[in-house]
């Protein structure tokens, strides 16, 4: 049986693997959000991000009850699914004489 040192080409190879094994599930595990009862639930900041909107208009939607929030600790969240809702309610689709 022979001796593996650190210098060996079949250990440099393996320690290769294993970083880009490590970086996949970093990669992975940096945008996981656990389910809380089957539902995503997204802060003001995400919202915002993902809406390409101000967390300001965020607000605005909130006071003049057009978009459903919860209000945890002084915290807000949105469910993922009543954004969904909301925008497929909201959509008007091309008109097709333009």
């Amino acid at each position: 049986m022979d001796l593996i040192t650190r210098t060996d080409e079949i250990y440099v190879s393996f320690l290769k693997k294993i970083e880009e094994i490590e970086n996949t599930f970093s990669g992975i595990f940096k945008n996981y959000q656990p389910l809380l009862n089957g539902e995503k639930y997204l802060t003001d900041k995400e919202l915002s991000k993902k809406l390409n909107i101000s967390r300001r208009t965020l607000q605005d939607y909130r006071t003049a009850g057009k978009i459903a929030y919860y209000l945890v600790g002084g915290k807000i969240l949105y469910k993922e699914s009543d954004i969904k809702k909301l925008l497929e309610e909201n959509y008007h689709p091309q008109e097709e004489n333009f």
